[in-house]
């Protein structure tokens, strides 16, 4: 069964198609203008939609990428590279992006992010008795990494449980 392709839009029906999803959810510029591809007929429109809804303030990447990192440091459930990394998916400049994560972050302690984010995962275990083991840490260690905390706060973190943290150093290289 083929997969039915979205009917092509004209400007006029493209540009109600763009409030439409504009009211719906805050989008990056690059996102927005992906979705309105697949749906324009002709593509020529598409700039000319996105500049109008720059000028009105619709469309602006700075407040996007600077609310949507503020709000990802307040929740305190990821760090840093993860808010940056998470930005460029969603087709942010890679300036804006630093900038808003750099403001966002700043006067943060990733140690006691890190802290947290370790006191939240493992609630219900004994952190020192858990990361004895060394299969336990590293897997500890990659997903503070995944969910985008820095090396370093991390392994000073996880050397309070464990002396084998420092090992961990060696992991983080390769």
């Amino acid at each position: 069964m083929p997969i039915k392709q979205p009917r092509k839009l004209d400007a006029d029906e493209l540009r109600h198609y763009a409030m439409k999803l504009l009211s719906s959810r805050a989008l990056s510029i690059g996102e927005f203008k992906a979705k309105l591809r697949l749906r324009a007929a002709d593509p020529a429109s598409i700039d000319e939609i996105v500049l109008q809804l720059k000028e009105y303030g619709a469309l602006n990447d700075q407040r996007y990428a600077g609310h949507f990192a503020e709000t990802r440091a307040g929740s305190g459930a990821v760090g840093k590279q993860r808010v940056l990394s998470d930005l460029m998916r969603k087709k942010v400049a890679p300036k804006v992006a630093e900038k808003a994560v750099s403001e966002a972050y700043a006067g943060t302690d990733e140690v006691a992010l890190v802290e947290q984010w370790l006191e939240r995962k493992y609630r219900n275990q004994d952190l020192g008795a858990l990361l004895k083991e060394p299969a336990k840490l590293a897997s500890v260690f990659r997903r503070l990494r995944q969910a985008g905390f820095s090396t370093s706060p991390s392994i000073r973190v996880l050397k309070r449980y464990a002396a084998e943290a420092e090992q961990l150093e060696d992991m983080a290289e390769e």
